[in-house]
């Protein structure tokens, strides 16, 4: 029996080739660009197929790891690939996957904390990004195509941010050259809980 009279049949057909789709691996899409998937581990299994972007979802417990949580705390576990947060009064606390750096050369871990807050930010690849990636802009302005998304806290640390990104492929993978990225949801939200000051730890 034909597909077009045999609804199931129609309706397997298109569940196993939208299952084809998704195990496409990453790198098989867009190739160009600061946000393209060439930028992004390939998350590939031993079978071919994509494995999707995972995070370990745990609450955490902010006691190990802060003296107080004064002015706010957030916590990057870049093992599990997950950003916690929680409020000056620990009435508020949050959990959300992230992205994080390609390499372990380029990770850091530590103390540091949020010394700005823009909405709306610009972006200027660093200098050992241009050397690796020639091609690249030497800015990108708000927007669609910049790799900080719709909003980025600024840290201690010379080029390290937390951030967004258009790209919602990047969360949960190794993606980023040193900075960690939420969805745009997500660091608008944490954007609001912050403030400069906040301690930021990465683990």
């Amino acid at each position: 029996m034909s597909d077009a009279r045999n609804p199931l049949s129609s309706r397997r057909a298109f569940i196993a080739g939208s299952a084809a789709l998704l195990a496409t691996p990453a790198l098989a899409q867009s190739t160009t660009g600061v946000n393209s998937a060439a930028t992004t581990e390939a998350d590939v299994t031993v079978g071919g197929s994509a494995q999707r972007n995972i995070s370990s979802f745990r609450q955490l417990d902010w006691r190990p790891y802060f003296k107080d949580t004064r002015n706010g705390a957030v916590l990057v576990d870049i093992d599990t690939r997950a950003v916690h947060f929680w409020s000056h009064d620990q009435s508020v606390y949050k959990l959300y996957p992230s992205s994080v750096p390609l390499t372990e050369d380029l990770t850091r871990r530590g103390r540091t904390r949020v010394i700005k807050k823009v909405e709306g930010p610009s972006w200027r690849p660093t200098p050992s990004m241009l050397k690796r990636n020639p091609d690249w802009p030497a800015y990108v302005g708000p927007g669609p195509d910049n790799p900080l998304g719709s909003h980025a806290l600024y840290l201690s640390w010379t080029y390290y941010r937390i951030h967004g990104t258009h790209d919602t492929r990047k969360i949960g993978r190794r993606s980023s050259n040193g900075c960690i990225g939420l969805y745009n949801e997500h660091i608008a939200e944490l954007f609001a809980l912050t403030t400069v000051g906040t301690q930021v730890l990465l683990i």
